[in-house]
């Protein structure tokens, strides 16, 4: 019996290895690839260098590429601590209190949601230009910002209603107000969901194409979804240093992943309520 249990967990433990394989197939070819050049890319018949080469991971030092990458760092993380902020104070006002004036506004997030943002690109141009926000960091970081706010509410909420009520009443008994309940118990145990309404604020922002290259045309002002079309020219492409740039690309990603993992897998609140 122990030889079959045994067998059935290596056996499941190959399905998930090559179906992670499978998965992540475009991404570990990218990555090879971002170890040859242009030429033996396109000449190469096998997905495995013959030779690794870090030429375009130093070319890439001869372009603005790095100024892109800052630029979508700082505007990610601008728009996610705007968002995320806003979020989290309507999502617990949404969890704890029901109201003609809260219920309105739920129903218009749902409509907010639905809207078209391409609808409102060029009147916010419009209105941004005057002000001197075009090429500037901040005219993207409000528009991610009210992107992100409906549905980063609404994941926010969705946390708040799963903390017991039970917890904040008996930290007013003990002589807290409402804000101090709230940012003494409620936030506290509120990691994980933060977490995930964090990443998924941020990977939009930094994934964004359209909205960032309508309000951000100069070079020193673009983001890297706009920046990276300079290795693709009109006659050429360099797929070598496109494949770099596009690793180099994943990192931040990957390194939020990482931070804020431990917060994710802690898994449902710790402690509970007497009853």
């Amino acid at each position: 019996m122990g030889t079959q249990v045994l067998w059935r967990r290596w056996r499941l433990t190959a399905i998930t290895l090559v179906i992670v394989l499978v998965v992540n197939l475009p991404i570990i070819l990218m990555t090879l690839n971002s170890f040859q050049t242009t030429e033996q890319i396109i000449t190469s018949t096998s997905i495995i260098p013959q030779s690794l080469s870090l030429t375009n991971y130093t070319s890439l030092g001869s372009t603005p590429f790095f100024t892109y990458l800052w630029n979508s760092v700082i505007i990610s993380l601008g728009s996610t601590v705007f968002s995320v902020t806003a979020a989290v104070l309507a999502g617990y006002a949404l969890s704890r209190y029901r109201n003609g004036l809260l219920t309105g506004y739920a129903t218009t997030l749902f409509a907010i949601q639905m809207f078209p943002i391409i609808l409102a690109l060029i009147p916010l141009f419009i209105l941004f230009r005057p002000l001197g926000l075009i090429n500037t960091p901040l005219s993207v970081i409000i528009v991610y910002g009210a992107v992100n706010l409906p549905f980063v509410t609404w994941m926010a909420r969705g946390y708040f209603d799963t903390i017991p009520r039970e917890l904040e009443e008996s930290a007013l008994i003990d002589g807290c107000g409402h804000i101090g309940a709230f940012v003494r118990i409620v936030l506290p145990l509120s990691g994980p969901g933060l977490a995930a309404v964090s990443i998924f604020a941020f990977l939009f922002s930094y994934n964004e194409f359209f909205i960032a290259n309508v309000f951000l045309r100069k070079t020193e002002a673009m983001t890297l979804p706009v920046g990276v079309q300079m290795f693709i020219q009109q006659f050429a492409t360099d797929w070598g240093s496109l494949m770099a740039a596009a690793t180099v690309t994943m990192l931040p990603t990957l390194i939020l992943f990482l931070f804020v993992q431990k917060f994710i897998t802690h898994g449902a609140i710790a402690g509970g309520v007497k009853g």
